[in-house]
């Protein structure tokens, strides 16, 4: 005959949770639109200001930028070498009209899952005082988190929120009762290229320099090799590259022939822009430096049997319409194999 197992612990009503959690993304305004009434045709019935978002005597009408900053309407999209920020509020939904409850010891805990691994996150804590003595009815606990975007793909920030909840007894204003209550929430975005980077090599002829060490003709050659790369704005809006630069592997050395090889003191105005989907290309030469010749046998030997070399890494700096930073490094980029 079976018996029923009796059940050794007591299961508590859960509830809804007194303390809620907001996620904010933060971001930077842009600029908003206007779309000012054609000119020259019949004077319409209406005046021309009124298509206008900012009507003011000290501004162009016929502009498409107005003057007004405007928040983005949605969550807007993530970029891979930008700086994904956002504030976490931890809010005290208790209402006046209820039990005397006491909510304290909050805490937020925020981690990344990337595509490849799992990284718990810093918060900037923007008030301390309210995690140490409690959240009062209405008020909240803010942190900010900051993470870096290296990887393309679906990202997910999961935040923990555990506080005490603790009753007060309305006779005497003791504490009746308390519990820890935890709970967890999920947020999905998507990571995409915001440049979409596509490298050639190529080998030039060799540098014969005078050294009477290196073979009975008394010159030595030097190594040499063309690296071009096609940049392609792939995000929603225009971006100016700031930097393009590429840190050669030895025994070779770089050489920039962009538009910052004419002079070093390049004005904000003289640096490239790149509207959406607009391609420009760059291009380095690379030398094998003088008096590294084991270098250059090694590289050699790598292209005999590997049939490519490693040249360099490229690294890419550039700031959105609004002046948010990012910055692209690539792998190891190497000839093509032979």
């Amino acid at each position: 005959m079976s018996h029923q197992r009796t059940q050794a612990t007591v299961e508590v009503p859960k509830g809804p949770h007194s303390v809620s959690l907001k996620v904010l993304r933060l971001s930077r305004p842009s600029l908003s639109y206007q779309y000012p009434l054609p000119q020259g045709g019949p004077e319409p019935d209406i005046s021309p200001k009124a298509a206008l978002s900012y009507p003011a005597g000290n501004t162009d009408d016929q502009f498409i930028l107005s003057p007004l900053l405007t928040l983005p309407p949605a969550f807007g999209s993530a970029y891979v070498g930008e700086t994904f920020s956002c504030t976490l509020c931890a809010n005290n939904e208790l209402s006046d009209d209820r039990d005397a409850r006491l909510i304290s010891s909050v805490r937020i805990a925020a981690e990344m899952q990337t595509p490849s691994q799992t990284i718990p996150l810093d918060l900037t804590l923007a008030e301390d005082d309210a995690s140490k003595s409690g959240l009062s009815t209405g008020q909240s606990l803010q942190k900010i988190v900051r993470f870096d975007l290296k990887e393309e793909g679906n990202h997910v920030l999961a935040v923990s929120v555990s506080y005490s909840e603790t009753s007060i007894s309305v006779e005497d204003n003791s504490a009746a009762s308390g519990r820890v209550r935890t709970f967890r929430k999920l947020y999905q975005f998507i990571a995409q290229p915001c440049l979409s980077v596509r490298t050639k090599a190529s080998d030039l002829p060799p540098s014969e320099i005078e050294d009477e060490a290196a073979d009975p003709s008394g010159k030595a050659q030097l190594l040499r090799f063309a690296l071009e790369a096609q940049l392609e704005n792939m995000a929603d809006g225009a971006i100016t590259l700031e930097a393009v630069s590429l840190s050669p592997k030895p025994p070779f050395k770089s050489t920039s022939i962009n538009w910052d090889v004419a002079r070093n003191d390049l004005e904000k105005a003289e640096l490239p822009i790149l509207g959406q989907r607009d391609v420009m290309q760059v291009a380095f030469l690379l030398e094998q430096q003088k008096g590294d010749e084991e270098g250059g046998e090694a590289v050699r030997r790598d292209l005999s049997k590997n049939g490519r070399a490693v040249l360099g890494q490229l690294s890419i700096q550039w700031r959105s319409a609004m002046g948010d930073p990012g910055f692209l490094s690539t792998g190891w980029l190497s000839t093509r194999r032979r």
